[in-house]
């Protein structure tokens, strides 16, 4: 059949840099499942975006929807077909039903039973009578934030200024706010003109002419491609961060590399300051020397072309002159501060209005991070850093510099605490107890950060969730998930033997003596112990774990962050190795598993060795008596491999008992004996894992 390409292109004001990816994938999800959902088949489907636009070109679309055969089966004969031989009321009914006549209907048995059948046939519909629809697809897109505009009823993402809708050459006719389809779309604002889009296969060309690169890889390619020969000629190094380079992708339509610079004298304000005030908010990449020493130069890319760049740069160096001007002045006067007026001023900032100011969550944090302290037995010299630490580890909050960029929250913090005289631990704490702030991010290098970040975090999340904040579906304004997840990796790096029980009820004790709990506490704690199980199956799943053995090891422990993932990763390289060798892994698993089915049966758990009648019972029962002897002390190692394999000599005396005694007797001692006996194996080697829980193919 013949067929055609397919563009959809929406024209808008000024999009937000990180909604446009999204807005184009979303067009294009909506648009092809639109086209699969009709019966219409396509070629490849290619998404576009720059800031005032996003589009979506298929090739080969069908101009024709696929025709449907359909059988359908209607009501059995007997109540289809009457004593005469004809149709019944409810056989007229069914075919009435499916839009058919008397003659389409015919019997055929299934199973032994004849019902009533018709064929029915849809041929399909023109594809280009079908497109005007996709207005509903458009309509219906949603964003991050939307907005309406003029007198319309339609929210989105920026007003709509001109749509593109070609079939083919054929337009396809819808609009939207008043904006009606055509096929003429706009060049680069300044650069560019007004352009007729003939055909799709066209419509990268075409724009290119008018100075828009719609393609976003092919505007990073560039961008990139100018830094690297900037780089050559000026024997420079231009750190590309993913983040800032993918904002400017989605900024500009037809991107030009420039260069800038300031004066040498406001190198001496702290790096971080510098290269935040350029990136976070002038979109600069910074320039550095071959030994990564920070250069006064700067690199922006420009929305447009190469001309008049001498006059673009020194309208970029005066906003940055000011900016850094601005920098400079904040942070001479930040170092006047003195750390206790700091921390006065924070106990007017408030933290939350149910739990209080900064200064108050202080003091709780520091009360967690000492009880951490005492839990993994942290000496006194170490105790009185952390003291410390979690004191002043809020105090830069009241900085000029901090309030002017706050993503440099406890950078400056620990910049500011070392010119003060504080000890070197104690400023680094300050610093690591933010650590990690993303995915990705580094952890905490002190065990004074480690404590004083685990303790800052759990205070939140507890203190959100004793207030009723508990983040729903994607909505997490106060970043729980993401501090939950740093807890549960710091636990994890350190090594330490702090559970997740115990920093739920040292954090819970804190809140319920202030008088914060607004809801039970122990409803409390397990909405806290299932938000943690859910990092912790997240955890695992990106350790490439698999979901059966998650669920074995989360079975029987969700507070021993180090000993969950050590146990998984232990299963999953037996389940691995067993299952590469072809060895008796299954086999093992199913005995235990034997075990613990009879054991759920019991009545009674203590086992008397004088009521056994047979050889197997005494055998399985001094068998498991040795194991257990040889097995807990590597459990208390935690050296799992070795405890799996020292359990895995339970299966043959296991087997041995199974094959010859029967466990459900008559005499209600002996059985429930047996069964006491069972319960002590099954209690044992399901402290390992739930072995019930992994599936074999």
């Amino acid at each position: 059949m013949a067929t055609r390409s397919l563009l959809i292109e929406i024209g808008t004001e000024e999009m937000p840099a990180r909604f446009a990816t999204g807005a184009c994938e979303q067009l294009k999800d909506k648009v092809t499942a639109w086209l699969t959902a009709n019966r219409i088949s396509y070629g490849e489907a290619a998404g576009y975006e720059t800031p005032r636009r996003f589009a979506v070109l298929i090739t080969h679309v069908n101009e024709q929807q696929e025709d449907v055969n359909e059988e359908l089966r209607g009501p059995a004969k007997k109540i289809a077909v009457d004593d005469n031989g004809a149709w019944t009321k409810a056989a007229l009914g069914f075919a009435r039903g499916k839009g058919l006549n008397a003659e389409d209907l015919y019997l055929q048995e299934v199973n032994g039973v004849e019902y009533v059948f018709a064929r029915k046939h849809q041929a399909g519909q023109s594809t280009q009578q079908l497109l005007p629809a996709l207005r509903e697809l458009i309509v219906a897109m949603s964003f991050p934030k939307n907005m309406r505009w003029g007198a319309h009823d339609v929210k989105f993402v920026r007003p709509i200024r001109w749509m593109v809708a070609l079939f083919g050459t054929d337009i396809i006719p819808f609009e939207i706010a008043g904006v009606h389809t055509g096929n003429t779309s706009r060049g680069h604002r300044f650069l560019g003109d007004t352009v007729t889009i003939e055909r799709p296969e066209d419509y990268t060309s075409r724009l290119a002419e008018q100075y828009v690169m719609v393609n976003p890889e092919e505007r990073r390619a560039r961008i990139l491609s100018q830094i690297r020969e900037m780089e050559t000629q000026k024997g420079w190094s231009i750190p590309t961060e993913e983040g800032l380079l993918d904002e400017v992708v989605h900024l500009v339509e037809y991107p030009t590399t420039l260069s800038g610079g300031f004066e040498e004298e406001y190198l001496h304000i702290p790096r971080e300051v510098l290269v935040t005030s350029m990136r976070e908010h002038q979109r600069y990449f910074p320039v550095e020397n071959k030994d990564g020493e920070l250069l006064p130069y700067f690199v922006t890319v420009r929305n447009g072309d190469d001309k008049g760049l001498e006059t673009v740069a020194k309208g970029n160096e005066k906003v940055l002159r000011a900016r850094l001007s601005d920098a400079r002045f904040f942070y001479e006067e930040d170092q006047k501060m003195k750390i206790d007026d700091a921390l006065k001023r924070l106990e007017t900032v408030v933290f939350h209005e149910e739990l209080g100011t900064i200064g108050d969550k202080i003091r709780r944090v520091r009360e967690a991070a000492l009880s951490i302290a005492d839990s993994i037995q942290i000496p006194a010299d170490e105790k009185q850093k952390i003291d410390r630490a979690a004191s002043i580890a809020k105090f830069d909050l009241v900085s000029h510099m901090v309030y002017e960029f706050p993503e440099l929250q406890g950078i400056m913090g620990e910049r500011y605490a070392r010119l003060l005289g504080e000890d070197q631990t104690v400023a680094q704490a300050i610093f690591e107890h933010y650590l990690p702030r993303f995915a990705g991010d580094k952890l905490p290098e002190t065990e004074t950060g480690a404590v004083l970040s685990i303790a800052d975090k759990i205070d939140t999340i507890a203190g959100c969730f004793a207030i009723g904040i508990i983040p729903t579906g994607s909505a997490d304004p106060y970043a729980l998930r993401r501090q939950a997840t740093g807890i549960v990796q710091i636990l994890l790096d350190r090594g330490v033997s702090l559970t997740l029980d115990t920093l739920f009820s040292l954090s819970l004790a804190i809140l319920e003596d202030r008088k914060l709990l607004k809801r039970g506490k122990e409803e409390v704690k397990k909405d806290l112990q299932d938000f943690f199980t859910l990092r912790l199956k997240n955890l695992l799943q990106e350790r490439g774990i698999r979901y059966d053995l998650i669920d074995a090891v989360l079975a029987v422990d969700t507070s021993n962050v180090g000993s969950i993932v050590k146990r998984a990763d232990v299963l999953r390289a037996i389940f691995a190795d067993e299952t590469e060798k072809g060895a008796d892994f299954k086999v093992i698993v199913d005995s235990f598993n034997r075990v613990n089915n009879l054991a759920k049966k019991a009545e009674a758990t203590q086992v008397n060795p004088g009521l056994f009648e047979t050889d197997a019972e005494r055998q399985l029962w001094n068998a498991f008596a040795d194991v257990k002897a040889q097995t807990q002390p590597l459990l208390d190692q935690a050296d799992y491999l070795a405890a799996f394999h020292s359990m895995a000599k339970l299966h043959e005396p296991i087997n041995a008992f199974f094959d010859n005694v029967m466990v459900m007797v008559d005499d209600e001692n002996v059985k429930n004996n047996r069964l006491a006996m069972l319960v002590a194996i099954s209690g044992f080697v399901f402290g390992l894992a739930d072995f019930s829980k992994i599936v074999f193919a």
